[in-house]
């Protein structure tokens, strides 16, 4: 159902694969969008219990085209070194593919808990904790994902002596 990566001396391990979702503080989730465009927005994620998790507002391109079709791709990118004498980038990127849904309950405050701690953990923790109870004006979303690849410039495969 999904393609082979053509270049597959470049894959990326799962483990590596999941550590540059790990990693990386923003990434790009692409949906079906209006009118049949392709719709892709930059986001603040978490990778968490196996999953992707963003905040949303209630409203808006992003939900309407989730709600409309859930399926989804979403990229990151944690390495992007210009060479410019070799007229090229050094890099290394996650493509995750998956269905989107709004959660809720233990996973929502689970998830939106992630959030918190990636994106605030240096705040004391009572400060986190009524972030999390107190926000009802967002929407958690997560990606259950179906096919993870990673991927990186070949340069950064024979450094590694690959």
């Amino acid at each position: 159902m999904f393609r082979e990566m053509r270049r597959n001396k470049q894959v990326l391990s799962v483990a590596d694969t999941v550590a540059v979702l790990e990693r990386c503080t923003n990434g790009i989730l692409a949906c079906h969008g209006d009118e049949g465009y392709p719709y892709a927005v930059p986001v603040s994620f978490v990778f968490s219990e196996g999953k992707i998790y963003f905040h949303s507002a209630k409203s808006g391109h992003k939900v309407d085209a989730i709600l409309e079709n859930p399926k989804v791709s979403f990229a990151a990118v944690d390495e992007d070194t210009i060479v410019s004498a070799e007229y090229t980038s050094y890099f290394r990127s996650a493509i995750a593919f998956g269905q989107a849904r709004i959660v809720e309950g233990e996973e929502r405050r689970a998830a939106f808990g992630a959030l918190v701690e990636k994106y605030s953990g240096d705040q004391p923790a009572e400060a986190k904790q009524n972030e999390i109870a107190r926000c009802d004006h967002a929407l958690i979303i997560a990606i259950d994902i179906e096919h993870l690849t990673g991927k990186e410039a070949i340069e950064l495969v024979r450094a590694k002596g690959g």
